[in-house]
Order: C-alpha cells, then sequence, then structure tokens
C-alpha cells in the first residue's frame, strides 16, 4: 500500500529503486571518500585545459572515459571491487569509449577535410580553373 497520500504508486517505487541505485552506485564511486569525490576529482583534471571545447562529441568521449577510469583507480586506491560495475568493467568501458572517441575525431577530420575541399573547388571554379 501506498504510504503517500498524493502521486501514482509506480512512481514511489521508482523512486526507490533509484535510491537503491544511486546508493550502490555511490559506494562504486566513494567507498571511503567523499560521495561527490568523483566528481571532484574529475572536475580537477579538467581545471587543467581550460581552452578545451565542451561542445565537442570526441572530448565528451574522452571525458566520460575519464570518469570511468577515475572510477577504476579510486577503488584501486582503496583496494576494493565495485558492486555494480568492478575494475575490469570501468577499464572495458574506458577502452570502448577510447575507441568512440577515435572514431568521432576521424569522422570530425573527414568531415572537415570535405568542407575543405568543396570551398577549394568553389574558389578554383570561381578563380576560372577548371578542376574536374
Amino acid at each position: 500500500m501506498n504510504k503517500y497520500t498524493g502521486g501514482h504508486p509506480l512512481f514511489y517505487e521508482m523512486l526507490e529503486a533509484e535510491r537503491k541505485l544511486h546508493s550502490e552506485k555511490n559506494s562504486d564511486y566513494a567507498k571511503g571518500g567523499n560521495p561527490l569525490g568523483n566528481f571532484n576529482r574529475v572536475a580537477a583534471i579538467m581545471s587543467n585545459y581550460p581552452k578545451l571545447k565542451l561542445d565537442s562529441p570526441t572530448v565528451i568521449a574522452i571525458v566520460y572515459a575519464m570518469k570511468q577510469l577515475d572510477a577504476a583507480l579510486w577503488m584501486l586506491s582503496e583496494g576494493y571491487e565495485g558492486k555494480v560495475e568492478n575494475i575490469d568493467a570501468r577499464l572495458q568501458d574506458v577502452h570502448v569509449y577510447m575507441k568512440l572517441a577515435r572514431i568521432l575525431e576521424t569522422e570530425r577530420k573527414c568531415k572537415q577535410t570535405t568542407e575543405e575541399t568543396k570551398i577549394a573547388l568553389k574558389i578554383m571554379q570561381q578563380g576560372g580553373i577548371n578542376a574536374t
């Protein structure tokens, strides 16, 4: 029976599931330390790159990898395995995010090269040079 007087009962079931997940994941990220320590550690690393473009998908993939790397390092530092994801799972995530970062960067460069080629061809055509 719903102990709350308002709202949908499923809403409160979802809240309870999220509370449990947060508790388990936070134990992975912060065991023995600040519950928000993972954010502070990654923020400290990111502060070294003040000109970093945070709207870059490549950068975001690397940040996600850094988040997983931080979790693995914290677990190693504190001498425990995670409840939700262990050290090996975190390191596998790092591999995945870094491959995705490489793909995103390759696609960005290909798009940039294509755009630069189009601009060069247009300039050449405007100058009366037939590039075909």
